[in-house]
C-alpha cells in the first residue's frame, strides 16, 4: 500500500469525522512532526497499546476494493496490571463498495454498529474446528437485542443506527453498500497480532511503499518515532 494512499485516507477520515460532528482525541490529529514534539511519557498508554490510525488493505494491494480505515480509541492488554481495561473501541470508516475479507477472532466478542451513511452489509458463517467455513450451521446473532437467524453466507443488512453482536469464531465480512458507512466497534480487548484468522491468505497490516513523506503515523509505527525509523 502506498504511503500517499495512507496519508490521503487519514486526511479523508478527519474530514468525514467533522462532517458527522464526531470529536476525536488529540492523538488522532498528531502529524509525525507533532508526535516528535510530545513528551512520550505522557502518551505511554497510546504508544504501548498502539492506539491511533490503522489503515489497511489486508495485504491485497487494492485498498479501494478490499480495505478499511480504523482509529483505535481505547484498548487494554490481556494479563497486564498496567492496562487492565477489559474492552476496546474503534471508529471504522468503510468506503463505498469497499469490503473486508472473511475472518474471525478466536477470543474477541465484538459489536459492529452502523453509525451513519449507507447500509452496512455483512455475511456470517461459523468457523469449524479446522478453521474452515461451515456451510451448514445456521447462524443466530443479536441485532440491537433482537435475535436474528441467517443461513451461512446470507447477507445481513445493518441500517444506520443498527448494530450486531459477533461472538468468537464467527466468520464475518462486511462492506458498504452503494454509499460510505461510518461504523463503530465496541469489543473485548483487541489483539490484532494474534487474534485474527483469515479464510484466505492475507495480512492484517499492509506492506507500505514509501512514495511520499510520512504525514500520519500508523499505530504500529510508533517505535521509530524518536529514533531513525520514521
Amino acid at each position: 500500500m502506498k504511503r500517499s494512499h495512507i496519508n490521503y485516507a487519514v486526511d479523508k477520515a478527519h474530514a468525514i469525522a467533522e462532517t458527522f460532528r464526531i470529536c476525536l482525541p488529540d492523538f488522532a490529529y498528531f502529524t509525525v512532526d507533532a508526535w516528535r514534539q510530545q513528551d512520550r511519557t505522557l502518551w505511554r498508554e497510546v504508544l504501548d497499546l498502539q492506539l491511533g490510525w490503522d489503515i489497511t488493505d489486508f495485504g491485497r494491494g487494492d485498498f479501494a476494493q478490499t480495505g478499511l480505515t480504523l482509529l483505535t480509541l481505547r484498548n487494554g492488554l490481556l494479563g497486564s496490571a498496567n492496562y487492565p481495561k477489559p474492552y476496546a473501541e474503534k471508529m471504522l470508516q468503510i468506503q463505498q463498495d469497499q469490503q473486508t475479507p472473511w475472518h474471525f477472532h478466536t477470543h474477541k466478542m465484538e459489536d459492529i454498529v452502523n453509525r451513519g451513511g449507507g447500509d452496512l452489509c455483512m455475511q456470517l458463517a461459523w468457523a469449524m474446528p479446522d478453521a474452515q467455513y461451515d456451510t451448514r450451521r445456521i447462524v443466530e446473532v443479536s441485532v440491537d437485542g433482537q435475535r436474528r437467524t441467517v443461513k451461512p453466507g446470507d447477507t445481513l443488512v445493518l441500517k444506520p443506527g443498527q448494530g450486531v453482536c459477533l461472538p468468537p469464531r464467527l466468520y464475518h465480512r462486511f462492506w458498504a453498500e452503494k454509499a460510505f458507512v461510518l461504523g463503530w466497534e465496541i469489543s473485548m480487548v483487541n489483539d490484532d497480532q494474534h487474534d485474527n484468522h483469515f479464510l484466505e491468505p492475507g495480512d492484517r497490516f499492509p506492506t507500505i511503499q514509501e512514495d511520499e513523506p510520512v504525514k500520519w503515523l500508523l499505530c504500529r509505527e510508533y517505535d521509530g518515532l524518536w529514533g531513525q525509523g520514521v
